[in-house]
């Protein structure tokens, strides 16, 4: 069968095509002007994907969508989990490490996604939170398998809890999914607890899915608003906690996005 993708062999073709259709697809988005320059129309591409509704999808547009995204990925640089530096070994053969680096990079058997309760992902377009980047690139498939898990469970995830996807075009495996605490002011002794559930869920799910490599990006510190210090305290300890009880024989990667963050996981390793 002659299929679209395979007559597209070009990044700026694939991406012509998945603006027109995902524009032209949306009666909220038809008439919007595409931008001639190449930064501008990733841009619109971002924003286009975070806005569609978990609608089915053809054959067609997952081919170019895949390649498209897979080329993106390759350009950036895969960083493989399995090369980062150990910050500290753990019994039963588990390993801790601190990255500071761009999660959707990262070749893991899973990485951690901050979600929202909905767990279909932000829709705000072109949102800075890691829940709108990791289902922007792994592409619409996310949102769709994430939309049928909350259509069978038939409520919104409570906090504290983790379900377990596939990543489809990130380099990973596996997306684990968890929705941290919202702070309001400081963090009480129940969002502490919350939040150590969060770590504690996804090890569960990492370990009965035989997993043995887990990046955490930094779980509820953006903008659910926990403080970074105390946050990464409670990931720390519940992380180690978890495999001195389980000898779990995992390795275990802390992903951080800002220098502060990245200080911190340092210092409480040893790694100063």
């Amino acid at each position: 069968m002659d299929r679209i993708g395979s007559r597209i062999e070009d990044q700026a073709g694939r991406l012509e095509y998945l603006l027109h259709f995902l524009r032209d697809e949306n009666p909220r988005c038809r008439g919007m002007e595409i931008p001639g320059d190449g930064e501008g129309r990733r841009r619109l591409l971002r924003a286009l994907m975070n806005v569609r509704p978990p609608w089915p999808i053809g054959g067609d547009f997952l081919e170019v969508q895949d390649a498209y995204l897979q080329e993106e990925a390759r350009r950036k640089g895969i960083v493989d989990a399995e090369a980062l530096p150990v910050a500290a070994e753990e019994p039963g053969a588990s390993f801790l490490s601190v990255w500071r680096g761009d999660i959707t990079t990262l070749r893991a058997d899973a990485v951690v996604n901050a979600a929202n309760a909905s767990l279909l992902g932000c829709f705000v377009p072109g949102h800075g939170c890691i829940d709108n980047v990791i289902h922007t690139y792994a592409g619409v498939q996310l949102r769709l398998e994430c939309d049928a898990l909350m259509r069978r469970q038939g409520h919104e995830e409570p906090t504290g809890g983790a379900k377990i996807t596939g990543a489809y075009n990130l380099p990973s495996r596996h997306v684990v999914h968890t929705v941290g605490p919202i702070v309001a002011d400081r963090p009480t002794r129940r969002d502490c607890a919350l939040l150590a559930d969060c770590y504690r869920s996804c090890l569960e799910l990492a370990r009965s899915h035989r997993l043995v490599s887990i990046a955490f990006c930094c779980i509820s510190t953006g903008e659910f608003r926990f403080p970074q210090q105390e946050a990464a305290e409670i990931a720390v300890e519940t992380v180690r906690g978890f495999l001195r009880e389980h000898g779990a024989g995992m390795r275990v990667i802390f992903d951080v996005f800002k220098e502060s963050d990245h200080d911190i996981y340092r210092r409480l390793l040893g790694c100063d």
